[in-house]
């Protein structure tokens, strides 16, 4: 069993760096994706703007076209006033000249909003150009860099399959399975010693009887509070954890101090 046991620790080191590895090769899109939607967020903005722009484009175009035929109308209406030979007839084209006087003036106002409008418009459509420009290049370079960073991940990734396949070979397809879902679940920490009766860890006391079937090595046998599996470790095993012990409780003393101070 002593070698099965160290075949177990020699697997975990290699699982708990290959579930990182996928885990991380997994989020690395993430990331891109995000820049995607923020690209296509800009992009859709951009056209809704642009649409906008083109509507106001055409709004200016009908409000010069009304102010020619208002500038006509009253210059027509002036023209006739040389000719007029009745009072009746001053009187209603002195009314269309008014009525076409007021018109100019209102077009002119609306021009002249409208014109500003267009020029806040172009110059708001030219800084959406430079960033959607500059998000897309980020974007390229990202995803080139991405790109490289998989590619490199996979290597590593392929290592450490190249490695499992060479431990697995003879051992127990179901220990296997559930090692694997261990070490996925309990932070890539799947085989542990037992240490004075206690597991390393869930630091959950054990019975007595099942610390002497772990101290005996004659099965694989899993801690019955944390589901890892026990083996009874050698001293410089147990003293690692010890010492490990030492330095979290010491760190919390060191907490606990701090909040009364």
């Amino acid at each position: 069993m002593q070698s099965t046991f160290e075949k177990l620790q020699q697997l975990q080191d290699i699982l708990s760096k290959k579930f990182d590895l996928e885990h991380e090769i997994h989020e690395i899109p993430r990331a891109l994706a995000k820049k995607q939607e923020l690209l296509n967020r800009l992009k859709k903005s951009y056209i809704e703007s642009n649409e906008k722009f083109e509507t106001t484009k055409s709004g200016l175009l009908e409000l010069k076209r009304e102010l020619a035929e208002a500038e006509s109308l009253r210059e027509d209406s002036e023209k006739k006033m040389d000719v007029i030979s009745t009072q009746r007839e001053y009187e209603a084209l002195e009314k269309e000249i008014k009525s076409a006087t007021e018109k100019e003036q209102f077009f002119r106002r609306e021009i002249q909003k409208e014109e500003r409008a267009l020029e806040e418009m172009t110059e708001q459509l030219k800084k959406d150009e430079e960033m959607i420009a500059a998000e897309e290049q980020e974007l390229k370079e990202e995803n080139e860099k991405i790109q490289a960073e998989s590619e490199s991940k996979q290597v590593d990734l392929n290592q450490l399959l190249d490695e499992e396949k060479a431990i697995i070979p003879g051992m127990d397809e179901d220990i296997l399975f559930k090692f694997e879902r261990i070490i996925k679940n309990k932070s890539g920490l799947g085989i542990v010693p037992v240490n004075n009766g206690v597991c390393t860890g869930c630091h959950m006391m054990l019975p007595g009887q099942f610390v002497n079937d772990v101290r005996a090595g004659e099965g694989i046998l899993f801690c019955p509070y944390c589901s890892r599996i026990l083996y009874f470790g050698t001293q410089d095993e147990l003293t690692d954890v010890v010492d490990d012990e030492e330095e979290f409780v010491g760190g919390l003393a060191d907490l606990v101090d701090d909040d009364f101070e």
